[in-house]
C-alpha cells in the first residue's frame, strides 16, 4: 500500500516509516506509516480524497507544538501541513494557510499596521492548530479575530465556514468535531499604529520568556485551566516541580509546562500526565483536563 501511495504522488513528498519525534514539539513520537508534505490546498485535498478511497486511516498535523504522538506512532497516511504556509493581506484582513506558523501571522499583521492579533505573537502553533483548539493567551482568544476558515470535509470536499459556524469555546471549535481539516483561515482585523502594536507584541514576548521555559523542548500548556482554579498553581502547590519521570520533568519555571530534559519519550510524558493528574486529584479533588491533543497508539498496540 505504500508504494501505492507514492506511486500516486509522485510530485508529493511522502517519507514511509518516518518518526515523528523529528516534527514534534516534545521531540517525541513513534513512526508514521507514511507521511505527505503537500504544498497546496489541491494537494491536500487529492490526498485526503485518497485516504478516504483507499479507507486509510488519515492524521493531519500542522507544526506539532501541542501535540503528543504515541510512542507506537500512527498507522495510515498522516499528513503534515507545514509547507502550507502563505500568508496574504487584503485591506484590513489577514489570510493564511493552515501550515503558516501563528507567529508569522502576526507579523505581517504588524507590518501591515493591523492590530488584534498581538496576544499570539508568541504562540508556537500552526494557524490550523490555533482554529483547531481556540488557541489563547493573555486575555485574547483566535475566536476573536477570525471572520471565515476554509477547510476540507472528512470527504476531501472544501467548505467555508463563518466565525459563528465553527462554535468557538474554550480549547474548541467545531473543527474537532466533525474531523475537518483547515485549510486557510481569514482574520479580521483593525488599522492600528505599527509602533504600538510591535511595542504589544514584544511585552508579550518578553512575558512569555520569563515566566515559560521556552529553552526545552515541551508541548506547551498540558492541562486546560479548572474552572475556579489556576493549573500552574495547583500543580505547584502539590509539589510537583522538578518531578522526573524518565527524561520527562514537571518544569520548576511554570509547573503548566512537561519538558523533555532527557531524551524522554512520549510515554514519559503519558506517564507524567497522569500521575500530575492523580496527585492534584488527591490533594484537591480538581480533575485536570489535557489541553494538549495526544494521538496514535501505544507500542504494544
Amino acid at each position: 500500500m505504500t508504494q501505492d501511495v507514492l506511486a500516486a504522488f509522485p510530485a508529493i513528498e511522502i517519507k514511509k516509516n518516518e518518526s515523528l519525534s523529528h516534527y514534534t514539539n516534545t521531540k517525541t513520537g513513534g513512526p508514521a506509516d507514511y507521511v505527505a508534505f503537500p504544498k497546496t490546498i489541491a494537494e491536500t485535498q487529492a490526498l485526503v480524497k485518497y485516504a478516504q478511497a483507499a479507507q486509510l486511516p488519515l492524521t493531519v498535523i500542522g507544526n506539532a507544538s501541542n501535540l503528543i504522538v504515541k510512542d507506537g506512532g500512527i498507522r495510515g497516511l498522516t499528513i503534515i501541513l507545514t509547507a502550507m504556509k502563505r500568508i496574504q493581506t487584503d485591506g484590513q484582513r489577514v489570510t493564511a494557510e493552515a501550515g503558516a506558523a501563528l507567529i508569522a501571522a502576526t507579523k505581517v499583521a504588524c507590518q501591515a499596521s493591523l492590530t488584534g492579533l498581538e496576544f499570539a505573537a508568541g504562540i508556537p502553533g500552526s494557524v490550523g492548530g490555533a482554529i483547531f483548539m481556540n488557541a489563547g493567551a493573555y486575555g485574547g482568544e483566535i475566536s476573536e479575530v477570525v471572520e471565515s476558515v476554509t477547510v476540507l470535509t472528512a470527504a476531501g470536499e472544501l467548505k467555508t465556514l463563518t466565525n459563528a459556524e465553527l462554535d468557538f469555546g474554550y480549547r474548541h471549535s467545531t473543527v474537532q468535531d466533525y474531523h475537518d481539516t483547515v485549510v486557510t483561515a481569514t482574520f479580521r482585523l483593525k488599522a492600528g499604529n505599527q509602533k504600538k502594536i510591535q511595542a504589544r507584541m514584544d511585552e508579550l514576548n518578553t512575558l512569555r520568556a520569563a515566566k515559560q521555559p521556552l529553552e526545552w523542548p515541551s508541548c506547551g500548556s498540558v492541562f486546560k485551566r479548572p474552572t475556579g482554579y489556576f493549573t500552574g498553581k495547583l500543580i505547584h502547590d502539590a509539589g510537583l516541580q522538578g518531578h522526573r519521570i524518565g527524561g520527562a520533568e514537571v518544569s520548576k519555571k511554570h509547573a503548566g509546562f512537561i519538558i523533555n530534559v532527557d531524551h524522554a519519550t512520549a510515554t514519559d510524558y503519558m506517564d507524567m500526565i497522569h500521575f500530575v493528574q492523580k496527585v492534584v486529584f488527591e490533594k484537591f479533588g480538581v480533575h485536570l483536563q489535557t489541553e494538549v491533543r495526544i494521538i496514535g497508539e501505544d507500542v504494544d498496540a
